[in-house]
């Protein structure tokens, strides 16, 4: 299997003077930008994909639609690629319109806690990254000769590097991606070594031209 994950566009969520809270938002103009380069240039580099998935948050799936667009497929919505604090602690998704607020420490400081504590059943780092590597092992079962493509967020990045890795709870480094960035991951089974290449991570050369003004304007989320 060959997994490609791209993180979506800027959405006005990102921006450094955001000051709506936690909220489900699609992309800003910018963000459209971004994810019409990556329609337009993904192919180029991967001429078909079996699959394309994609979290249920707006941001993600307007980036997605875009990825649809270029190569004729369905967009397959699933929860579980949600952003951290945006799923209860039983994986179920909060209503987008009344998403909990996030706690004043970072998940990995604390990752047996709730991100969002105000609202009880809340999950935790742990219960992400739960989510997360479920997604991973599904998609091994599910789609083992194919080539998969799932658009999500910087936070689902992350935690399925840490599943892929075996990291522990108390992480230690921040993988960051950029917005429409593609990290790319292939499944082998070879029986006596690692069962998984990082082939590359965060490529976003269809942003030359804007990817200054993407640095400039986004925060990781």
């Amino acid at each position: 299997m060959h997994l490609y994950l791209i993180r979506h566009g800027q959405s006005y969520v990102n921006l450094k003077d955001w000051d709506g809270g936690n909220q489900d938002t699609g992309l800003t103009e910018l963000g459209h930008r971004q994810a019409a380069a990556l329609g337009a240039w993904l192919p180029g580099e991967l001429p078909a994909v079996d699959v394309l998935y994609a979290s249920t948050m707006q941001r993600a799936r307007e980036t997605a639609a875009y990825v649809a667009q270029a190569y004729g497929v369905e967009i397959r919505a699933d929860d579980r690629l949600r952003e951290i604090g945006n799923n209860r602690a039983d994986h179920l998704p909060w209503p987008s319109d009344d998403l909990p607020e996030y706690s004043d420490y970072w998940g990995s400081e604390r990752p047996f806690a709730s991100v969002t504590p105000a609202r009880e059943g809340g999950e935790s780092l742990m219960h992400f990254r739960t989510r997360v590597g479920a997604f991973v092992e599904d998609m091994i079962e599910k789609h083992r000769d194919e080539i998969v493509v799932a658009v999500c967020h910087g936070g689902v990045i992350e935690l399925i590097f840490d599943h892929i890795f075996n990291i522990g709870p108390f992480r230690r480094c921040e993988v960051w991606c950029k917005n429409t960035g593609v990290t790319r991951y292939e499944y082998v089974e070879h029986p006596r070594r690692e069962t998984w290449r990082l082939h590359y991570h965060s490529r976003a050369e269809h942003l030359q031209g804007i990817q200054a003004e993407a640095a400039s304007m986004t925060l990781q989320e």
